[in-house]
């Protein structure tokens, strides 16, 4: 039997997109996502960290802000590393490979709105593939100037 790491997700930006760049030039956003369950009449909320990367970055980056719908694919990564006191640190993320928005600018898809996906390589950057936009992504994003 083979494993898998892979999660979809569905929710809400928590806050808007932060850009930068790696050394070599390549986009990473980072963002913070909230997904709701509700059990027993109850609302609980869970909080990620998701990363994207290449044009899929710049895309969320530019279309995306606190508040926003959105569907995430990708897989679970922990990151260790040792901080400025010398003590060892961990945090979880989900390196997105795969992002639709599933709103714009408040508006449901089941209102008549497309979906537009930001879609990258699963393979990490350092293999040198760019992620590229969907077709429905190329369209929407080449009609708005």
């Amino acid at each position: 039997m083979s494993n898998v790491n892979s999660v979809r997700l569905i929710g809400n930006l928590g806050a808007d997109p932060e850009l930068r760049y790696t050394q070599n030039g390549t986009p990473v956003a980072n963002f913070r996502m909230a997904t709701n369950e509700f059990r027993k009449g109850q609302k609980y909320t869970e909080w990620h960290r998701i990363v994207v990367w290449g044009k899929t970055a710049e895309t969320c980056a530019q279309h995306l802000g606190k508040g926003r719908l959105i569907q995430v694919e990708g897989r679970i990564q922990t990151r260790g590393w040792t901080d400025r006191d010398g003590n060892q640190r961990y945090t979880t993320e989900i390196v997105g490979h795969s992002v639709l928005f599933l709103d714009r600018k408040g508006q449901n898809v089941g209102q008549g709105q497309a979906a537009v996906a930001a879609e990258a390589p699963v393979e990490a950057p350092e293999i040198g593939a760019e992620p590229e936009l969907s077709p429905e992504a190329q369209k929407l994003f080449s009609s708005e100037g």
